[in-house]
C-alpha cells in the first residue's frame, strides 16, 4: 500500500478572477458567493476604494473596488463584472464584504509547493497584500491575503456599513428612512 503524497494533503482551492487585466486568486474558504453586478448605492464619507453598499438578502454589504484600492484606477462596469462576497472575521463577528471583479475565471487546486514567493519588484500592488504566486500556464495568479488587503483599522472605519447580525435590522431601517 502506498501513502498519499504530502503535497496532495496540503492542497487548497482558490477562486481566480480578473482585475485590471491581471489574474488574482482568493482562498475559496473565504468566498461565500458570487453575484452579478447590480445596483450599488454610494455612501458618503467612505474611502474612494469603497464603491458603495448592496442589499444582500436584507444585509447591507459594503462593496470594495480592489482596482481602486490597489491604485490601478476604476475599470468599466461590463456584463462580466461581478461581486465576490467574502467572509471576514471582525471583532469575533462574521462580516461580509463584496469585492468587485472584472470577471471570475475558475476554481483551481493549488498545493503548497506550487505557491512561489512574491518578488519584491514587478507587481502592480503592494507586496504585503499577497500570499504568493501560482503558475497558470505561462502566467501567474497573484494569491491575495484578504486580511491584509482589508486591514482591521480600515474596515473599522466602515463600521457604519458593515453587515453583522445585530446591526442588520438597524441599518435596514435607516436605509428605508433615507
Amino acid at each position: 500500500m502506498t501513502s498519499m503524497p504530502k503535497e496532495a494533503t496540503q492542497q487548497q482551492q482558490y477562486l481566480t478572477f480578473l482585475l485590471a487585466g491581471e489574474e488574482y486568486a482568493i482562498s475559496i474558504l473565504r468566498v461565500k458567493e458570487i453575484i452579478g453586478y447590480d445596483i450599488v448605492t454610494t455612501m458618503p464619507k467612505t474611502p474612494k476604494w469603497v464603491h458603495g453598499v448592496i442589499n444582500l438578502r436584507g444585509n447591507v454589504v459594503p462593496v470594495v473596488d480592489l482596482a481602486v484600492r490597489f491604485g490601478l484606477g476604476a475599470g468599466p462596469i461590463t456584463k462580466t463584472t461581478c461581486i465576490v462576497i467574502v467572509e471576514w472575521k471582525l471583532e469575533n463577528h462574521d462580516t461580509m464584504i463584496g469585492v468587485m471583479a472584472d470577471a471570475v475565471s475558475q476554481v483551481m487546486d493549488i498545493s503548497a509547493d506550487e505557491v512561489q514567493p512574491v518578488p519584491a519588484f514587478g507587481t502592480r500592488i503592494t507586496v504585503e497584500y499577497l500570499q504568493g504566486m501560482a503558475q497558470l500556464g505561462k502566467k501567474f495568479a497573484l494569491l491575495l491575503n484578504i486580511d491584509k488587503v482589508l486591514s482591521a483599522d480600515e474596515v473599522l472605519s466602515l463600521d457604519g456599513v458593515l453587515a453583522t447580525p445585530e446591526k442588520t435590522d438597524v441599518r435596514a431601517e435607516a436605509l428605508t428612512q433615507a
